[in-house]
C-alpha cells in the first residue's frame, strides 16, 4: 500500500503488510465461518496488533494515534472484517488504562490479546459488598471468540433493583470488565456485511464483578501518563481506518475487473472491448477515487492535529468536533464511492464471488455504526457553532 504522507512505518504494520495474501486467501473462510479463523487471530497477536495501544512500560509499543489509524486502514483493505475486529479488539490498551494499573495488569496480563465489549447500556449491576452484581445481554460483541476481556456498560441500581441517577439527573452507569468465563456467547450474527467480525450477542447472569474492575461511564479518566491517554477520544477515532481501507479494496477490485472483462457496446456490433474502454468506468473510478482520496486526507489531517494536541495541552471541544466531521465525512464519501462502483459495474456486482459484493455490504455495515450517523453531525455543529456539548461521550 503506498503511504507516503509519513516517514516512519512501525514493526506492527510492517506485520500487517505482510499479512496480505493470507488474509486475502482467508477471506471466503472467515465470511463462512462468521468469526476470524483461529490462525488468523494468533498471526494478528504476534503481530501485535491487538496491543498496538497498549503502554510501553507493559511492552507494548504504544503507537501513536494516527499510526494505529493507519494499520487498521491496511488489514480493512485486506479484509473488512478482519480491520474492524482489529479495531475493537485493540481498544484493549485503551481500556486498561480506565481502571487502576495494578488492576489492569492482571486482567490484561496479555499484553497481545484482543477485548470485546458493547457500549449500549443494556446490563444492570446492582451494588454488593465490594463491588457488583451484573447481569443482562448485549448485542455487537464483535471479536467475542477470540477475546480475553469484556468491556459491558450497565446501569447502576442499588441493592434492591431501583436505578441510581447522578445528582445532575442522568442515570449512574458503570462500565464493567469480565472474564470470558463469565459471559455467555449467544450465536446472533447473521448480518448483512462484516460477517467475519463475529459480533454476536453475550449474557451475562448475576457475576460479581469487583469495585476495582469497573469504572465510572461514559467520563473515563487515564491511570497511567502519556499522550495516547489523556482522552477516551481516540479509541473511536480510529473507526474512519475501516471504511477507507474498504473503499480502497473496492478500487483495486474495480480496476482488476476493468482491465479483465470484456463487454460489447451498441457502437461495438460483433466485437468486444475491455470494460475499462467505457466511460461510465473511467467516470466512476475518477470520483471513487476523488471521493476517497480528499476524505483519507481529511481524516489524516485532523488526526496529526489530534496527536499534537494530545502531546500538549489535551483535546479542544473545537478540534473534537471537527474530528468527528472528518470521520463522518469519510463514511458518506466511502459509502458513495464503493456505491458507484457497484453501479458501475453492471449486474455482476450482485454474485457474491464478486469482490464488490462484500466491499457494498461491508460499507454499509459499518456506516450503520452510531458514531457516523446524523446524530454525531449534529454534535459537531453545535460546538462549532459556539454552543456547550451536551453528550459526554462526544
Amino acid at each position: 500500500m503506498k503511504d507516503g504522507d509519513d516517514e516512519v512505518v512501525s514493526e506492527v504494520r510492517k506485520a500487517a503488510l505482510a499479512m496480505a495474501s493470507e488474509i486475502s486467501d482467508a477471506a471466503d473462510e472467515i465470511e463462512q465461518e462468521r468469526r476470524l479463523l483461529p490462525r488468523i487471530v494468533e498471526r494478528m497477536k504476534r503481530a501485535g496488533i491487538f496491543g498496538m495501544s497498549m503502554p510501553l512500560s507493559w511492552g507494548g509499543p504504544e503507537l501513536d494515534f494516527p499510526e494505529q489509524l493507519r494499520v487498521i486502514e491496511v488489514l480493512s483493505r485486506f479484509d473488512g472484517s478482519v480491520g474492524w475486529s482489529a479495531l475493537t479488539g485493540s481498544i484493549a490498551g485503551f481500556a486498561s488504562s480506565w481502571i487502576e494499573e495494578s488492576a489492569a495488569k492482571r486482567l490484561f496480563h496479555d499484553v497481545s490479546a484482543p477485548c470485546a465489549g458493547s457500549l449500549l447500556f443494556a446490563g444492570k449491576a446492582e451494588r454488593v459488598e465490594g463491588g457488583y452484581r451484573v447481569s443482562g445481554r448485549w448485542p455487537f460483541n464483535s471479536g467475542c471468540q477470540h477475546a480475553s476481556v469484556f468491556l459491558l456498560t450497565c446501569h447502576v441500581a442499588d441493592n434492591h433493583g431501583n436505578l441510581l441517577v447522578r445528582p445532575e439527573g442522568t442515570p449512574e452507569i458503570r462500565l464493567c470488565y469480565l472474564r470470558p468465563s463469565q459471559v455467555q456467547i449467544i450465536d446472533t450474527w447473521e448480518s448483512t456485511g462484516l460477517r467475519g467480525s463475529g459480533s454476536h450477542d453475550v449474557a451475562v447472569n448475576g457475576i460479581n464483578v469487583p469495585e476495582e474492575y469497573t469504572t465510572i461511564f461514559p467520563v473515563l479518566r487515564a491511570h497511567r501518563p502519556g499522550p495516547l491517554y489523556k482522552h477516551p477520544g481516540p479509541a473511536a477515532y480510529i473507526l474512519p481506518a475501516v471504511a477507507l481501507g474498504i473503499a480502497r479494496h473496492a478500487i483495486d477490485s474495480f480496476i482488476a475487473i476493468a482491465n479483465r472483462r470484456e463487454i460489447s457496446t451498441a457502437a461495438l456490433v460483433g466485437r468486444k472491448t475491455l470494460f475499462r474502454e467505457s466511460t461510465h468506468a473511467q467516470g466512476a473510478i475518477a470520483q471513487a477515487e476523488g471521493l476517497v482520496r480528499s476524505a483519507r486526507s481529511f481524516v489524516y489531517e485532523a488526526a496529526n492535529e489530534v496527536w499534537a494536541a494530545l502531546k500538549q495541552d489535551g483535546l479542544s471541544p473545537e478540534l473534537r468536533a471537527m474530528f468527528v466531521v472528518a470521520m463522518t465525512n469519510a463514511h458518506r464519501s466511502c459509502v458513495r464511492a464503493v456505491d458507484l462502483l457497484y453501479k458501475a459495474n453492471g449486474g455482476s456486482s450482485v454474485y457474491a464471488r464478486c469482490p464488490l459484493d462484500r466491499c457494498f455490504r461491508d460499507i454499509h455495515t459499518v456506516d450503520q455504526h452510531h458514531f457516523v450517523s446524523a446524530a454525531f453531525d449534529e454534535k459537531a455543529g453545535r460546538v462549532l457553532l459556539g454552543l456547550e456539548s451536551q453528550d459526554q461521550m462526544f
